[in-house]
């Protein structure tokens, strides 16, 4: 067991940070294998300025936690005030330990605020007209409004299960008086003191102690059984909202954004009777862009995109679904937003021949395009993750992990023809960094990027490899294009002679080519090595110039020369 150092033995933060430690929004520690402060930055920085008597408290929870620790709230007194931060450790193995902090002192003093205010709660919610109860740790009724509800008086529910309410297919599901999450307008079946069904809908909150520990929950439930006239129409809301709770579930737990919208958008037109759906998405300068199309390869003509455009304009300017008839096709719409924000749109239809959409299918599509905005934002989510992962942070090439990566598999794919690559360096860059600044040479490499993906083809690889350095693929091409390209290249850095350092140190590009051809045997990093060296033999003749590598000779393989022996 590794032994708290006291205060005293606490050395000062290094003021050189890592990345993650530097970057994160909140105090952030990096601690030794001996939990020694290894790094901070500036919000942890202030935490140690002041007093300082909260850090072996820490410490001392890191030396008797296990592998995952978990959170651990710590009151911390700097010269603004007092404040209480909720800290997290992630062991780094043998480097130490990553010590991250949340200021939870707003959280803290609004948690204070509502335990002194549940006597007023409780006093509000006796005039209210809502049945209003409150769970224990346990799990039972510790609190009911004073008039009862559903025929009981207070007396015959407070210290009873809750599930002994619910009717029989209710008994064993999971009930807003256990809820360990909100659960709003949540729709229930309860026994009446006289053994009727009642519906009611029920909106909870959790309650949790100051461990953390789930102490119950709180909430008020509100008899609609007058609503519900006609068993059949009940049956269906209540399909609905399993359906919808099964397209929710697999919004939130399909890992693959694509399928899980295609599912989504399956069951959509299942619930709502309709012949398709379709799930549009926001692009960033506003128009909708359809991303599933289920049914669509038997729509009728007149839902034709461009047919569409003003219903789905109308859906995304305001926040209930749209109706909309197109022809002999009833169309119903809804926009998908994430915190405020327009992402994208959901639209059904199906003929005329069929009921007219009536209020609880806006509703469904209402609440499915709840979710699809979550979706849509998950999806731009992932989008932006794989594209930092494999793009130049600067040109919007592709980095050079991604570039060798497709490389790879166009070479392993069965090519008929040559292929090339062209390696290309930058002439006289050094010296716009040197005389302009960093500023001017970024502008410079964003235009190179710009200049080699001007006319590429599908299948065409541009790529950064760092610095000056880049790099591009062009699949099905032999020498006499690789040469057209090399020679559209260099006209191009002309125009960007703006940019030089200076007329006597004009930029350019060095080009050096290699070709190719399948059936050689010739691997990536060959081909590469090639290619570079025919770029430095282009700048040896001046800069500004391309030259073709010599063609690989293939080395034969032990199978080959059996093959050939007489």
């Amino acid at each position: 067991m590794v032994q708290t150092p006291p205060p005293t033995a606490l050395p000062a933060a290094d003021t050189a940070t890592t990345p993650v430690v530097a970057g994160y929004p909140g105090p952030a520690f990096r601690l030794t294998a001996d939990l020694r402060v290894a790094e901070a930055n500036a919000a942890a920085q202030e935490l140690l300025d002041g007093d300082p008597r909260w850090l072996p408290d820490v410490l001392g929870w890191l030396t008797t936690s296990s592998v995952a620790p978990g959170l651990r709230s710590v009151p911390v007194q700097v010269p603004r005030g007092g404040m209480v931060i909720e800290w997290a450790a992630v062991p780094l193995g043998g480097a130490g330990t990553l010590l991250l902090g949340r200021d939870a002192t707003l959280e803290r003093q609004l948690r204070h605020t509502l335990t002194e205010s549940r006597r007023r709660y409780k006093d509000l919610v006796e005039v209210s007209s809502d049945f209003a109860w409150e769970t224990g740790p346990d799990g039972r009724f510790v609190f009911v409004t004073t008039r009862g509800a559903l025929g009981y008086g207070p007396e015959a529910l407070i210290g009873r299960d809750p599930h002994e309410l619910a009717v029989e297919e209710w008994e064993d599901m999971p009930l807003p008086f256990d809820a360990r999450r909100p659960a709003d307008q949540a729709e229930l079946w309860l026994k009446r003191a006289d053994g009727t069904p009642a519906c009611v809908v029920a909106s909870a909150l959790p309650l949790y102690d100051a461990q953390g520990q789930w102490a119950g929950a709180r909430g008020v439930c509100r008899d609609v059984t007058e609503t519900v006239t006609r068993s059949a129409e009940l049956a269906r809301v209540r399909n609905r909202e399993k359906l919808l709770a099964h397209i929710v579930h697999t919004l939130r737990n399909r890992l693959d954004a694509t399928e899980a919208l295609a599912v989504a958008a399956a069951e959509t037109a299942r619930a709502l009777g309709a012949e398709g759906c379709r799930i549009y998405r926001a692009g960033e300068d506003g128009p909708m862009t359809l991303a599933i199309d289920v049914g669509g390869d038997a729509a009728p003509d007149e839902i034709a995109p461009e047919a569409l455009a003003p219903l789905l304009s109308q859906a995304a300017a305001t926040d209930d679904p749209v109706l909309g008839i197109l022809g002999s096709t009833r169309v119903l719409a809804a926009r998908t937003e994430y915190q405020q924000a327009v992402n994208g749109a959901v639209l059904v239809w199906r003929g005329d021949y069929a009921d007219p959409w009536d209020d609880e299918d806006r509703q469904l599509i209402g609440g499915v395009a709840d979710q699809l905005g979550i979706a849509h934002a998950h999806w731009a989510y992932q989008e932006r993750l794989r594209r930092l992962s494999e793009r130049d942070g600067l040109t919007g090439l592709f980095n050079r992990r991604t570039f060798f990566e497709r490389m790879e598999e166009q070479l392993a794919t069965r090519e008929t023809g040559p292929s090339a690559l062209l390696y290309v360096d930058l002439d006289n860059f050094k010296a716009v960094n040197d005389l302009h600044g960093h500023q001017q040479g970024d502008l410079v490499l964003k235009s190179i990027g710009n200049l080699l993906t001007r006319g590429v083809r599908p299948g065409d690889l541009p790529g950064r490899l760092g610095g000056d350095e880049f790099v591009l693929w062009l699949g099905r091409t032999d020498e006499d294009r690789a040469r057209t390209v090399a020679e559209r290249l260099l006209a191009g850095i002309k125009t960007l002679s703006h940019l030089s350092a200076s007329p006597e140190k004009p930029l350019g590009l060095s080009i050096g080519i290699a070709v190719h051809r399948p059936g050689t045997g010739e691997s990536v990093q060959e081909l590469t090595d090639r290619a570079d060296s025919a770029m430095y033999a282009a700048k040896g003749r001046g800069k500004g110039n391309f030259a073709f590598a010599p063609p690989h000779i293939a080395v034969p393989t032990a199978a080959a020369s059996a093959e050939t022996m007489p």
